[in-house]
């Protein structure tokens, strides 16, 4: 099943896709005259770096002994189509392909073996990384800055197995691994993860990103597309400064 969220005429909703068709209670209406939100409205959105055994070889690092945990906040959320938007003082902005897991009911203490229990289901993102403050230490600033964390195209519940994640930057494709190549599994991540922090219903997990992040630039367009899950599109541009009064 597909769960997507929408706005239709000034309404906001969430349904289900049945094939070119969103359902939402008395409400049908064709995927191409909705306009699709990001698919949840996360509280939390934690993430797990350096998970693909590519990329710590790309990057040299060491081989994680445990999952490697940084935080992005709420307001970095966006949905597909909408555009990324480079702060103008950033000379370098990344993306990150990964699978997103998005959490069904309250979790704390998950085992590894029950966690499918407090999954809703999976969708795409795009861990948009400033690449000149990360270089600073500035972690929260270049991870959660507005419009960092696209999301989308809907929530699919069923698992995706050992689909490939591919990312590709105005239709080259960058990056592509099969999911089922990751250092710590879901089970393991979302185990680890709720030691820590209690997860509830919406929030997200991002599982982390394979070999090739790469900078993207204005005009482009990043697709992160996992087979049998989605395919998530958004344009990048440039974002200036506003002045206030």
């Amino acid at each position: 099943m597909r769960i997507v969220r929408y706005e239709l005429d000034g309404r906001v909703g969430t349904g289900v896709l049945e094939g070119d068709v969103v359902r939402d209670g008395n409400l049908a209406a064709r995927l191409d005259r909705v306009t699709l939100l990001a698919p949840c409205e996360p509280r939390t959105i934690v993430c797990v770096g350096s998970n693909y055994p590519c990329q710590v070889a790309e990057k040299g690092r060491p081989w994680p002994e445990r999952p490697a945990l940084f935080l992005k906040t709420p307001n970095s959320v966006i949905g597909p189509g909408r555009a990324v938007e480079r702060p103008s003082e950033v000379d370098r902005l990344e993306y990150e392909g990964e699978l997103a897991v998005v959490i069904g009911r309250r979790a704390r203490d998950v085992r590894e073996d029950d966690y499918a229990h407090y999954v809703l289901g999976y969708t795409c993102a795009n861990d948009v990384t400033a690449h000149d403050w990360r270089a600073d230490g500035q972690w929260a600033r270049a991870k959660s800055a507005d419009t960092f964390c696209p999301l989308g195209p809907w929530i699919e519940t069923e698992p995706p197995g050992a689909a490939e994640l591919t990312t590709r930057c105005n239709g080259e494709e960058v990056q592509r691994s099969g999911i089922d190549r990751m250092i710590f599994g879901i089970g393991e991540i979302l185990a680890y993860v709720t030691r820590y922090f209690t997860l509830s219903p919406g929030d997200v997990v991002l599982t982390g990103s394979p070999a090739g992040v790469g900078p993207m630039a204005d005009g482009d367009r990043v697709t992160v597309e996992i087979d049998g899950v989605g395919a998530l599109t958004n344009p990048v541009t440039t974002r200036t400064k506003e002045t206030h009064r």
